[in-house]
């Protein structure tokens, strides 16, 4: 029992550890700084804080926010948008326990998961873009 204790505590330390292997927007700007420092500073402060508003560019949503987790193109007879998709990231937890008997004997167990954030075909945040340019943010987290 002793040496499952430590090696248990060392799955979950690891698993938290990749949990934030997203890159936040200070890692972004600093693999972007020449890109980074040509925008307005109102632009900047609002990347900082990895926010994005109407008129950002791709560039400035890239550095914000990331690669989006889906990209797809809504086509209508006025115009054609690109929509970027993001998901919920956020660290999620799952614990199992069982306890089973068969034969005279008892046997039990436990579980505990950790995952950087499902996949459960909704999107946490639309940029929606027309000609490469911000026309709308859909934040459905709020």
């Amino acid at each position: 029992m002793k040496l499952r204790l430590p090696f248990i505590m060392g799955v979950l330390v690891v698993g938290l550890g990749l949990g934030g292997c997203a890159s936040t927007p200070a890692e972004r700007i600093g693999r972007n700084r020449v890109v980074f420092d040509q925008f307005p500073m109102p632009v900047q402060e609002k990347i900082r804080a990895g926010q994005v508003e109407v008129g950002f560019t791709e560039s400035m949503v890239l550095i914000a926010l990331g690669k989006p987790d889906r990209k797809f193109t809504h086509k209508t007879k006025a115009a054609t948008e690109e929509i970027w998709s993001y998901h919920d990231r956020k660290p999620q937890f799952g614990f199992g326990l069982g306890l089973g008997t068969a034969g005279g004997s008892t046997a039990y167990g436990g579980s505990v998961g950790v995952a950087t954030g499902g996949n459960f075909g909704v999107d946490a945040l639309r940029v929606v873009f027309r000609e490469g340019v911000v026309t709308s943010v859909e934040d459905r987290v709020k």
